[in-house]
Order: structure tokens, then sequence, then C-alpha cells
């Protein structure tokens, strides 16, 4: 029963981060198998959790310096990554399940339209470097989560 739960919060955290508009993401996966360590009450429970944990840790890093950098280096104002975010956010409430898809892209590209002076070929350019920073930060996320996700599977056959 515990077992089935934890493996349920764990689907659910990494369909969080595959599918940004559901709730849930890598730390939902790493209190999952904190549960479980404590449930298990041993100090295989324990290790399993920690090495999760590490590679949960790594990814929250990885996944906001990386793309980060990306963007930096593009030469991407912070401006512009935080109009994408407020018209993600305004999408998500004015277009159900697919307004964070339609209203980053457009913010960052209305936004970088504006700072090229009306350039559409550089506004896309830059929106295409946005999105595939963002394809990046969900990729170090999911690949944080699914390492968590099979130690926690090694640690049953340990226990």
């Amino acid at each position: 029963m515990v077992i089935g739960l934890v493996a349920l919060v764990i689907a659910f955290g990494i369909a969080g981060i595959i599918v940004p508009i559901l709730p849930g993401g890598a730390l939902l996966v790493a209190a999952a198998i904190l549960g479980w360590a404590i449930w298990l009450g041993e100090p295989t429970g324990w290790v399993i959790f920690g090495i999760s944990a590490a590679f949960i840790a790594i990814g929250l890093i990885t996944k906001y310096a990386v793309p980060g950098k990306r963007l930096k280096d593009s030469g991407m104002p912070l401006s512009t990554q935080i109009v994408g975010g407020i018209l993600a956010i305004v999408g998500f409430f004015v277009i159900p399940v697919v307004g964070v898809f339609v209203g980053f892209p457009l913010g960052v590209f209305l936004a970088e339209l504006r700072r090229h002076g009306g350039d559409a070929g550089e506004a896309w350019a830059s929106t295409w470097t946005a999105l595939k920073a963002i394809g990046l930060f969900i990729l170090i996320d999911a690949t944080a989560a699914t390492l968590a996700t099979i130690t926690w599977v090694v640690g049953l056959f340990l226990t």
C-alpha cells in the first residue's frame, strides 16, 4: 500500500515536470522518497533517500545554472524573460490547458520584437533560444527526478 502510494506520488511529480501546468516536480519526488524512508525506518532507506536527494539537489542547481547561462550568453536581458514569465502566467488563466505554452513564447517574442526595433527575424531567433533553454530546463529536471526514482526502485529490491 505505502509503496504504491509512493510510486503514485513519484509519477505525479515526474508528470508535473514534463507537463508544467500540473503541480509537481522533482521536490515532490524527493518528498515521496523521504516518506518511504521514514516509513521503512531502516538505514538502507535513508541511504537510498540520501542518494536520491543528491540527484535532485544536483538537478535543481543545474537546471537554473545551465539554461540561465545560455540565455545570458545569448544576450537576452532578464526583462525579456520576466515578460515571458508574466505572459505565461496570464496565459495559464486566459487559455485553459495550453495558455502557458502560448503565453511564454508570445511574451518573449513581443519583448524581443520591441528590443530589436521591430525585426521579427531577430525576435524569433531570441524566442527560439528561450524555448530551447526551457526545454533544457525541463530535461535536466526530468533526468534528476528519473535518476532519483531509479535509485528508489533499486532500494526496493535491497530492502
